[in-house]
């Protein structure tokens, strides 16, 4: 299977085609949150993580991916990418309420739901999570590393006002992240952690 270098090198690449598109996405990522109340921007951020995953995988795979996916994919079946964006988080927030330790491993486990909301349309949002936690076991490390190689470069976006995050820093992040997702669920598969019909 692919190394984590050989992940990022692949993202780098496969965003840079699509630069772009895959700098608006982030640009609009990154400003939404501000744009209004804290209720209004939750129901209307939660279903485009979502969006953001699914636009993430179309470009590390090479596929074509526009900035109206960002947002389709998300708002296509709203309840749903809904619910389960409200179950990782409340989840998240309930386990790091036993100590910050819990929270980021459950952090962790739940990873994959956004992921699996938008790659599995027929998964509903608990049988997501469920998932996660399972296609996750042994792997949080693996994640946890990704994440870590990034921290340079966020601190590098830092000392440029976020100005290179969105220019560079975040596309290549999340498609990286999503290239990681698409490694980590074929492994699930080989190994028998999910059924492939559970991920139709």
């Amino acid at each position: 299977m692919k190394t984590r270098a050989e992940i990022k090198f692949e993202a780098k690449m496969a965003f840079m085609t699509q630069y772009g598109n895959a700098v608006a996405v982030c640009l609009l990522a990154t400003l939404l949150p501000s744009a209004g109340s804290a209720m209004v921007i939750g129901l209307l951020l939660l279903p485009l993580i979502v969006g953001h995953a699914c636009f993430s995988m179309r470009v590390y795979r090479r596929e074509q991916a526009t900035v109206g996916e960002f947002f389709t994919a998300g708002f296509a079946d709203y309840g749903r990418n809904l619910l389960g964006t409200i179950w990782m988080y409340l989840f998240i927030f309930l386990w790091s309420l036993l100590f910050i330790v819990p929270g980021i491993v459950k952090a962790f486990s739940y990873w994959m739901t956004p992921y699996l909301l938008a790659d599995c349309p027929n998964v509903d949002p608990q049988e997501a999570l469920k998932l996660s936690m399972r296609m996750t076991d042994g792997r949080k490390g693996e994640i946890f590393v990704m994440y870590l190689s990034f921290l340079g470069w966020m601190i590098l976006s830092a000392c440029t006002a976020m100005i290179l995050y969105v220019l560079y820093v975040g596309p290549y992040m999340h498609t990286s992240m999503a290239g990681l997702y698409l490694k980590l669920k074929q492994e699930a598969l080989d190994r028998g952690v999910v059924r492939p019909e559970e991920l139709a």
